[in-house]
């Protein structure tokens, strides 16, 4: 649904894998050993206490749709020389570019309707209306109480959210 990549959810952590959920509803795995490796972390880097301690690793928050660890901070200067101090956060579309596809979940749509329509400012009524959907249903989908039909989705998605859904996304469901 959008195209700047943000995280909405930790799923969960175990080990030094990210289990979470996009903004555009994929769950993908994130495995830190080896993008870590692959950045070549080595001691004195910024990102070295993670590797060097799993319960260090485990303090990670979702902070403004990214990954973040207050427990590593780093010092700067704001552009009147005053002091800044900054925690540490990974991109979001890095993150999701080093991440695969976690294939035991399933996507999450009704967190991605719930957000959408909130960032459009609609409410639940508004949303309705436009997609020719009862407001009740709409907030059942919103709740997760009910599983629109794929015919449903799509109104709700292309009519009410004025999203276009990708004709081959489509054909891959035989719609």
């Amino acid at each position: 649904m959008r195209t700047t990549k943000r995280i909405v959810k930790i799923h969960e952590i175990d080990g030094y894998n990210i289990y979470c959920l996009f903004n555009n509803g994929e769950s993908r795995i994130i495995n830190f050993k080896e993008v870590f490796k692959k950045w070549a972390v080595k001691k004195g880097d910024l990102e070295f206490p993670l590797i060097e301690s799993i319960s260090e690793f485990k303090k990670v928050k979702l902070v403004d749709g990214a990954l973040a660890w207050k427990n590593i901070t780093f010092n700067s200067t704001d552009e009147n020389g005053q002091k800044v101090i900054h925690h540490y956060d990974l991109d979001p579309i890095v993150m999701y570019e080093a991440s695969k596809f976690d294939e035991s979940r399933e996507v999450e749509i009704a967190l991605l309707i719930k957000q959408e329509r909130k960032e459009l400012g609609l409410t639940q009524e508004k949303l309705a209306h436009k997609s020719g959907i009862s407001k009740s249903y709409i907030s059942r989908i919103e709740n997760n109480k009910a599983i629109g039909s794929l015919s449903t989705l799509i109104k709700i998605i292309e009519d009410g959210l004025g999203k276009t859904l990708p004709k081959h996304h489509l054909k891959m469901i035989n719609i």
